[in-house]
C-alpha cells in the first residue's frame, strides 16, 4: 500500500481527519495480521527441508518475522495514538479561549444576581411603601381617638 504516514503531513494542504483515521486503521491492521501466530505456524510446516536443522531454521526465521511484524504493528499503534491524541487537542480550546468563556459565564452571572437584587429591592420599596401607609393610617386613627 501507499499510503502517507502521519508525521509526514503537510500543514497546508492536510487530508481530510476521517481520511487519516482510514489510513491509521489499514496501516494497524496491515501491520497486525502477520504477527498472528497461525501464519508463521504454517510458514514452518510448509518448509521445504523435514530435517531438523531446516526446522530450527524456519522456526528462527517465523521468531524474527514475528518480532519485525511485532515491531511494525506497534509503530502503526503508536501512529494512531499519536492520531486520536491530535483529535483531542484540537478539540481542547487555548488557555485565552477558555479565560473567554470564564468571563463570559461571570458577567452572564453578574447580570442575572444584579436583576434578581433589583428586584428584590423593588420587593422591598414596596413592602416599606405599605408599611408607610399603615403607620400613616394607624396614626390617623390614633389622633382621631
Amino acid at each position: 500500500m501507499a499510503e502517507r504516514p502521519l508525521d509526514q503531513q503537510h500543514p497546508q494542504s492536510p487530508s481530510p481527519p476521517k481520511e487519516d483515521m482510514i489510513a491509521c486503521v489499514m496501516e494497524l491492521e496491515a501491520a497486525l495480521l502477520p504477527c498472528l501466530p497461525a501464519r508463521e505456524l504454517q510458514a514452518i510446516d510448509r518448509s521445504p527441508h523435514p530435517s531438523h536443522q531446516s526446522g530450527v531454521d524456519s522456526l528462527l526465521i517465523a521468531l524474527v518475522d514475528g518480532e519485525r511484524h511485532a515491531r511494525d504493528f506497534m509503530d502503526a499503534a503508536k501512529k494512531l495514538q499519536l492520531y486520536f491524541i491530535g483529535l483531542q487537542r484540537e478539540d481542547q480550546p487555548t488557555y485565552a479561549e477558555s479565560l473567554q468563556k470564564e468571563i463570559a459565564m461571570m458577567e452572564e452571572e453578574f447580570k442575572t444576581k444584579t436583576e434578581l437584587i433589583k428586584k428584590q429591592e423593588r420587593l422591598i420599596q414596596g413592602w416599606q411603601k405599605e408599611l408607610k401607609d399603615h403607620l400613616e393610617k394607624h396614626n390617623t386613627e390614633l389622633e382621631r381617638v
